[in-house]
């Protein structure tokens, strides 16, 4: 199946719905808090609105600032980021009670793709462990030997199986929608940045790599065994035989 290529603005329309898919849900709690607060006289009411306002609006705050980093541009053409502002919307966004973040990552400047990459697969994987659990991000190498795992792991763990194809731009269906662009987005990151990015289920947990692409295409050629029975002759016996060839010939 061909790799699928989006037009820019079928692309960007698709990014935008998948932001206001997540914040959507936060905003309108907030207006739902707001409402309670005009209408109700009651103390314990009114503090468990104002409690949901509190937490709605930094869920909506933490997402915005996630999906600026992850989806946005984030500075010129060929910028660097620091990967401490990566680990930080990413905390606020994954770690919570159900949830425990662990970013093992070198405090550097990275190239802005590759953070984008990063932040983009902790969504594929966070997606597979719906009640919490496990999310460790892990970034071993430099320049290009770089390599990105993010790992999850937890009950109930599942990766959905229209993900791979979407990683490499092969959608089953043909088409991306606004549920799946985040997933072929990851995939344009990470063909942008020369690596190759897979998602599969490992043992008890999810897996999330990205991965050179000359270290992922490379195979290392072993050079086929000779036979026992025709041993490859030494220089002494090829003259041999190259001398019985001409004498024969005369």
């Amino acid at each position: 199946m061909p790799v699928i290529e989006l037009d820019a603005l079928d692309l960007s329309a698709l990014l935008c719905s998948r932001v206001c898919h997540d914040v959507i849900s936060p905003v309108g709690a907030i207006v739902n808090g707001l409402e309670v607060l005009e209408e109700e006289s009651d103390p314990e009411m009114r503090s468990i609105a104002t409690d949901l306002i509190k937490r709605s609006a930094h869920n909506a705050s933490a997402k915005l600032q996630f999906c600026r980093l992850a989806f946005g541009a984030a500075g010129s053409a060929g910028a660097l980021i620091d990967t401490g502002d990566g680990e930080q919307v990413a905390r606020n966004l994954f770690a919570d009670d159900r949830t425990k973040f662990e970013w093992n990552v070198p405090r550097i400047l990275m190239p802005k793709n590759k953070v984008k990459l990063l932040l983009n697969m902790c969504l594929i994987a966070a997606a597979s462990i719906p009640r919490g659990g496990l999310l460790k991000v892990d970034v071993t190498g430099i320049d290009d030997a770089t390599c990105l795992t993010v790992t999850a792991s937890g009950p109930n763990l599942r990766l959905a199986s229209s993900v791979s194809p979407l990683l490499s731009g092969e959608p089953e269906s043909g088409t991306v929608d606004a549920h799946g662009v985040q997933a072929y987005y990851t995939g344009l990151v990470a063909r942008a940045s020369r690596l190759n990015v897979k998602a599969e289920t490992l043992e008890a947990s999810v897996v999330v790599s990205a991965t050179p692409v000359a270290a992922a295409e490379t195979e290392v050629a072993t050079p086929e065994p000779q036979s026992a029975d025709a041993p490859e002759a030494t220089g002494s016996q090829a003259a041999t035989q190259q001398e019985a060839t001409q004498h024969a010939a005369t």
